[in-house]
């Protein structure tokens, strides 16, 4: 992608943006001008194997994949929760705190000897038992 903008750069271009969405490996969007355009941006692109020749829709093709949906994360006080990414991975652990516009948790692993809190992302621990009030 880097190789792509810089040449975009050196050269004047009329390329707009260049994408890697999230979920699609191998692929780069690029908005240009003209199909012209994209291709001298892509030439002599290490292990680029070349750019398609028909324009791709963007309300059919890429608008899930570049427009972020917020979706409600339901995680509430006591819940018991596995952590599934970092150097806690596979941990269960008891929410103490939710910080809903930081998008954090504060979590206490249950299997620690001493309670440490630690500040994770909300994406970073998936709840596994609900807390009965």
């Amino acid at each position: 992608m880097d190789f792509i903008t810089s040449n975009a750069k050196r050269k004047g271009l009329d390329v707009y943006s260049v994408i890697r969405p999230h979920g699609m490996r191998g692929y780069i969007f690029i908005e240009a001008s003209s199909i012209g355009e994209a291709e001298r941006a892509a030439f002599n692109v290490p292990y680029a194997r070349g750019v398609l020749k028909k324009p791709i829709d963007y309300e059919k093709e890429i608008k899930s994949m570049v427009e972020d949906v917020k979706q409600e994360i339901n995680i509430r006080k006591n819940d018991i929760a596995e952590i599934i990414s970092g150097p806690f991975k596979r941990e269960k652990c008891k929410i103490v705190r939710v910080d809903k516009p930081k998008e954090e948790v504060v979590v206490e692993l249950l299997e620690a000897a001493v309670p440490i809190p630690i500040t994770l992302k909300m994406d970073a621990i998936k709840v596994i038992r609900r807390e009965e009030e």
